[in-house]
């Protein structure tokens, strides 16, 4: 690759970031990284009628959350179809001038009426080329196809798909209102920003030839094109929202890690060996789009929540505190005000979970009392019995002077010893009376981060459910 790499992703702001788009972003902000190219961003929001500033904010905000980011693009000016009006109008005039393109008066109502009779024969409709020597001077502007031969789309993912220019037909540029086509519009932009590597779905295979015409008409270099198979779900039919959640927001409001929904796109269609788990400058050192499967990939929401789970608990609490704070909010539970404290907490169930909100839930018994107690546990701990190993642990506790796990396990392990107990039998019942259940974190750590006043509070609370207040 002699030229330096230049490759666009190139969104309509007619939604959020679904998880093929971003994908689509992902191996092109991979392809500039790993060849020391550039990225560009291009809004493509010719389509007024859906196309809002909400869309690109939230487009833009999913791609920031991904950490990918742009060399080129917003909010730099120059960067939205809207913008470039003056740019597409000129190139439309330089294909008039050269004869490679020419005006169409043909009425709507008839290409319509020419469309129908096409599909009830069974047939793709192309028009007939009728305004082709007709020397008009108004209308729509349309490219005029070489009637003979062929073009050859050199797939990087796929190889040669050869397209017989008999099959496609002389597609407009320019509709009769001045605006111009998709098709002509992502030609324009390509060549004007240089692109070097066309990176896309593959529903886009069938536009190829056109733009590739429109490229040569130009006398324009076309740049190599690699057209990414679609994602699948469960059923082998394309992702859609039946399956599930489809939209990144939807995953990051879910309390998927950034980190984890990276490498899982980077995973749909590509693969290094048997590796899963890939760090950010793994991926931009291993990844070659000439390595992308050309078949379609299925969507695995659980393998996705098991990478997030991989993240997760190699996490370091004080990062997961920043990332779990919404999360808490969301919940209707109050953020520590130390955040240390929250980071020890973090620590305590991360291992637990497999997403942000799931830890939340994990953690829930730390910032309220428990609502209830498991009906067997309690049954098993709140007895007669029980209430007297809590009334000797409420009156052994408040005399140790530090609050630490090591000191806290120690007093236990004491009380247990002149009792003739194990230790599991004052851990569980601690832990059903400080967390409502028999499974949490370390039972020593729980104590410590409730702090003395709550972790005390509780074990008289339990020892009152278990028969009559101490």
């Amino acid at each position: 690759m002699m030229a330096p790499v230049r490759v666009r992703f190139a969104p309509s702001p007619t939604g959020h970031l679904h998880v093929g788009g971003a994908r689509t972003a992902l191996f092109n902000w991979l392809t500039a990284r790993h060849h020391g190219g550039a990225f560009v961003l291009r809004i493509e929001d010719t389509d007024r009628s859906r196309s809002t500033d909400e869309h690109i904010a939230s487009i833009v905000e999913a791609l920031t959350w991904l950490g990918l980011d742009w060399d080129e693009g917003p909010p730099a000016p120059g960067y939205r179809q809207t913008e470039r009006l003056e740019i597409y109008r000129a190139h439309a005039e330089q294909l008039l001038a050269a004869g490679r393109a020419y005006y169409c008066d043909c009425a709507p109502e008839e290409l319509d009426r020419q469309r129908q009779a096409a599909h009830q024969r069974g047939e793709t409709f192309r028009y007939s080329g009728r305004c082709r020597d007709r020397a008009l001077g108004a209308g729509a502007l349309r490219l005029a196809i070489p009637p003979a031969g062929a073009t050859v789309v050199d797939d990087l993912i796929h190889g040669p798909v050869t397209f017989e220019h008999g099959q496609l037909d002389d597609w407009i540029l320019v509709r009769t209102d001045g605006t111009p086509t998709y098709n002509f519009c992502v030609v324009v932009d390509d060549v004007t920003m240089q692109i070097t590597h066309v990176i896309r779905g593959n529903d886009h295979l069938s536009n190829t030839p056109k733009q590739i015409l429109c490229y040569e008409a130009l006398g324009y270099a076309v740049p190599a094109f690699a057209h990414v198979s679609m994602i699948l779900g469960a059923d082998r039919s394309r992702l859609s929202k039946r399956h599930g959640a489809t939209s990144i927001q939807a995953f990051r409001d879910a309390g998927i890690l950034a980190e984890a929904m990276v490498n899982y796109l980077a995973r749909l269609g590509w693969s290094h060996g048997d590796q899963e788990i890939f760090s950010r400058e793994e991926l931009i050192a291993l990844f070659d789009i000439k390595d992308v499967a050309s078949s379609g990939a299925i969507f695995d929401a659980t393998k996705l929540e098991w990478l997030s789970h991989e993240y997760l608990k190699t996490k370091a609490g004080a990062a997961l505190a920043a990332l779990v704070e919404p999360f808490l909010r969301g919940a209707g539970l109050p953020a520590p005000a130390d955040p240390a404290r929250l980071a020890a907490i973090c620590d305590t169930v991360k291992e637990r979970a497999k997403t942000l909100v799931e830890l939340v839930e994990r953690a829930r018994f730390y910032f309220e009392p428990p609502a209830a107690y498991e009906a067997k546990a309690a049954q098993t701990f709140l007895t007669p019995e029980g209430a007297r190993r809590l009334d000797l642990l409420c009156a052994r506790l408040p005399a140790e002077r530090a609050w630490t796990p090591a000191v806290i396990e120690q007093a236990y392990r004491t009380l247990a010893a002149e009792l003739g107990l194990k230790l599991v039998d004052l851990a569980q019942l601690s832990r059903l009376a400080l967390t409502g259940g028999t499974a949490s974190p370390p039972i020593f750590d729980v104590v410590a981060l409730l702090g003395r006043q709550e972790a005390l509070a509780r074990l008289r609370r339990a020892r009152a459910a278990a028969g009559g207040a101490s």
